[in-house]
């Protein structure tokens, strides 16, 4: 049983890692703490079966926390996920504007109108004084974040859907947008024109 227990325990804790860092949502992180639970009790079997009592007390105080984190992804934010994509859902067959969820945003894939993918919405800002999207970042480039290009998008470029986020620019245009610092996002963006711009009418400046 212990040895079993020791190549259990490793296995589970580098699997549910992995669960959560990919950020798939809650349904997927959740399940991720699960299997850190299976690797923490496993951890105390090879810690009661080697008289490490460091290991047990640390693994046993990590279930409890892995509890909680169960109870926060599977439980609590998954239920608000379903409740968000529940509504998106049932709007877009009902005679009423099609809604979609603002924390659904994030970590979308932007696509263009060919459904190639362009890059991933990192976040929105939302004006206070009229409670409407000012712009969306955008992360296109690189390679799991490192050397990535951060651009502000004016909304009126995005077609927002259930299943997609659809971009009248294509790869070059955004591209050519300027690139906003990671840490130091601009307070306003120019906006695109009414007739959305070809890529020489792009706006070559942010006021920041």
């Amino acid at each position: 049983m212990n040895q079993v227990a020791a190549w259990l325990a490793p296995a589970a804790t580098i699997i549910a890692a992995v669960m959560t860092a990919a950020n798939l949502g809650a349904r997927v992180t959740g399940w991720g703490f699960i299997v850190f639970t299976i690797g923490s009790v496993c951890w105390s079997l090879v810690a009661i079966g080697t008289g490490q009592q460091n290991l047990l007390l640390t693994n046993g105080f990590l279930t409890l926390v892995n509890g909680l984190g169960i109870w926060r992804w599977l439980g609590r934010q998954s239920r608000y996920e379903e409740g968000g994509a529940d509504a998106a859902r049932r709007s877009a067959v009902a005679p009423v504007p099609t809604l979609i969820a603002l924390g659904s945003i994030a970590g979308r894939k932007l696509v263009d109108e060919n459904g190639e993918a362009l890059g991933t919405i990192i976040d929105g800002m939302m004006r206070c004084s009229d409670r409407s999207l000012a712009y969306v970042v955008v992360s296109e480039g690189g390679v799991g974040g490192v050397g990535e290009r951060l651009h502000a998008l004016d909304p009126a470029y995005l077609t927002f859907r259930d299943d997609r986020i659809t971009c009248t620019l294509d790869a070059t245009a955004l591209a050519a947008l300027p690139v906003i610092p990671a840490g130091k996002w601009p307070k306003a963006i120019a906006t695109a024109t009414e007739n959305l711009p070809e890529i020489s009418d792009v706006p070559a400046t942010y006021r920041s």
